[in-house]
């Protein structure tokens, strides 16, 4: 299910004309772990980390060391992470760092 601000960066994403992405992607072969977004085919996959400061599960050491599992395990599999925050999307530095990868060559 997604959170609010998985659905704003989402609506970012499509006016900005980003919209080849697949949500809640399976990028581990073996392993339930998901990704918010991933594209394809520039082997990027985006987390959106909104529980930061509220105690939520990236904020607790079982959940960031699972984090940390999770994004080992994707860049053993050739994949480029990136993450970002509330304050990155509400100023919509996600989104520009977002349009600056996918657009290069």
């Amino acid at each position: 299910m997604a959170s609010e601000l998985e659905d704003l960066f989402e609506s970012q994403l499509r006016t900005n004309g980003l919209t080849d992405f697949v949500k809640e992607f399976k990028a581990i072969p073996g392993r339930k772990f998901r990704f918010d977004f991933a594209f394809l085919k520039k082997k990027l996959l985006i987390e959106i980390q909104g529980g930061i400061w509220v105690r939520g599960k990236h904020g607790r050491g079982s959940g960031i060391y699972r984090d940390h599992e999770k994004l080992n395990l994707a860049a053993k599999h050739g994949w480029y992470v990136l993450q970002f925050d509330t304050k990155a999307i509400s100023n919509k530095t996600a989104i520009a760092i977002t349009k600056e990868i996918l657009e290069k060559e």
